[in-house]
């Protein structure tokens, strides 16, 4: 995640004030030093900096702790405070029809982009509609038409048209009826006068309502100018940060909102459509910082569980809190995991499963999970019907037969039945929750960052369902 070596770093500092009741100047000079170092290396902007650490430094200095909070907590809380404000609001997108203007440099993930927000505003009851104007790259109406039909919405381009302001024009009539227009532009290697005069001519054609600055998390220091350049030619709304699920810095991102006077609108997380978010700041802050974000994690929860529901029209969720649950509830619950994303951005999204924890694990272990889940859907293919649905009948001589079948051994099938036991347990403590349990369980867990053991079980121990 954007920024994760300053919530490393961070977390190691602030923990070195555990047990202490109040803080001296010497603790906060460290706390200040270790943010300055994590955000220069992270591409943060020098100023940004100097300003951000003077602020924390000032504050920590002066104010009480509230009464009953430790030095810890006191001086965490007030560099999340000034972390949110450093990011900024959430660039303001309300549900309803508009039109979308992407600008950015080759290669910084429009295309992309575009298919991943057409595919979040579809899941928020809108119709979207992808115009893709971009005639200098050689396959950019390929990939956005096939980027557009995975996200399963309306796209229009034209690849005998060399003519990108015809297009956008074109675009626009032929999809009148969609309440929410995309329009994705051609990018350059560099900020050459030939793009912005392009984007100067679409952006009139086009008028749109807000115009997004699309920005690889590992741009770096170069962001600076080549925000500033859009910005006085188009006037940038908001952000659009891409790749953050690899080793990108992600400061020279934050930069560019600040140098725009603009906001964050949407952080691209993965390839497939699916990975977008929508930027909140505060949850974003709390991920950072090893506070969970329940908020978010809810929203994938919800997705992934309705698109396994429309996948399985028979199926409800809320089955598996009647009655038995069987193995083909477990492998429903382990379809909707896969479709939340990487289960190290689900982890870090659980208050006290992020930040410190998450810190101490092999480099691995998030693989080796994965790979788990793996080895259980294939044993469970080479099950009958009748052991799918009554998992507890299932013998040693059964065992050998579906090792044998699977093309695994014997131990990974018992590993699963004893996940499956576990798993069943768990789901008998839910039955017969109401609303105001389910909401006092959640507040519990993110006032003491309630560990327990991931989603399902599959994080290594306790055993929640997701």
């Amino acid at each position: 995640m954007v920024l994760d070596d300053l919530g490393s770093s961070l977390r190691g500092t602030l923990d070195k004030l555990q047990g202490k009741s109040r803080i001296s100047e010497e603790d906060v000079e460290e706390v200040v030093k270790e943010i300055q170092r994590s955000l220069l290396q992270a591409d943060v902007d020098v100023s940004l900096v100097m300003e951000l650490s003077d602020s924390i430094k000032e504050r920590a200095l002066e104010e009480e702790p509230p009464g009953g909070t430790t030095a810890r907590d006191h001086v965490l809380s007030i560099v999340y405070e000034e972390m949110v404000d450093l990011v900024g609001d959430s660039t303001e997108l309300p549900l309803e029809e508009q039109t979308i203007l992407l600008a950015g440099l080759q290669g910084s993930g429009k295309t992309t982009s575009a298919a991943k927000m057409a595919y979040w505003f579809s899941k928020k009851g809108l119709r979207p509609a992808i115009i893709q104007t971009d005639t200098f790259r050689p396959g950019a109406y390929d990939q956005a038409k096939q980027m557009a039909g995975r996200a399963e919405v309306e796209f229009y381009g034209d690849p005998d048209e060399d003519d990108p302001v015809k297009i956008a024009r074109e675009g626009l009539e032929a999809t009148e009826d969609a309440d929410v227009h995309i329009v994705d532009t051609a990018g350059r290697h560099a900020l050459e006068e030939d793009l912005i005069d392009e984007i100067e001519e679409i952006d009139h054609v086009a008028d749109p309502d807000r115009r997004l600055l699309v920005l690889d998390a590992a741009i770096g220091q170069g962001a600076k100018d080549q925000a500033r350049e859009f910005d006085d030619t188009i006037g940038i709304d908001g952000v659009v940060i891409t790749k953050l699920d690899g080793t990108a810095k992600g400061g020279g991102a934050l930069t560019a909102v600040n140098e725009t006077d603009s906001t964050i609108a949407f952080l691209g997380t993965g390839e497939t459509v699916q990975d977008i978010e929508r930027f909140e700041p505060s949850g974003f802050i709390s991920r950072l910082l090893g506070m969970g974000d329940l908020k978010q994690l809810t929203e994938r929860v919800e997705r992934a569980m309705q698109e396994t529901q429309e996948e399985e029209e028979d199926w409800d969720p809320e089955d598996m809190l009647k009655g038995e649950f069987t193995l083909k509830d477990m492998r429903r619950q382990m379809e909707a995991m896969n479709k939340m994303g990487p289960l190290d951005q689900v982890m870090d999204m659980i208050p006290g499963m992020g930040g410190g924890l998450m810190d101490q694990l092999p480099d691995d272990a998030m693989d080796v999970t994965q790979d788990r889940m793996r080895h259980f859907e294939v044993v469970m293919d080479s099950m009958t019907e009748d052991e799918l649905e009554n998992p507890r009948s299932i013998g040693a001589s059964q065992v050998r037969r579906i090792a044998k079948g699977s093309g695994t051994d014997e131990e990974t099938v018992r590993e699963l039945l004893e996940q499956h036991k576990m798993m069943s347990r768990t789901m008998k403590q839910f039955q017969g929750m109401g609303d105001g349990d389910m909401q006092r369980m959640m507040k519990k867990m993110q006032n003491k960052g309630g560990g327990g053991g991931g989603l399902g079980g599959f994080g290594g121990g306790g055993g929640g369902p997701f």
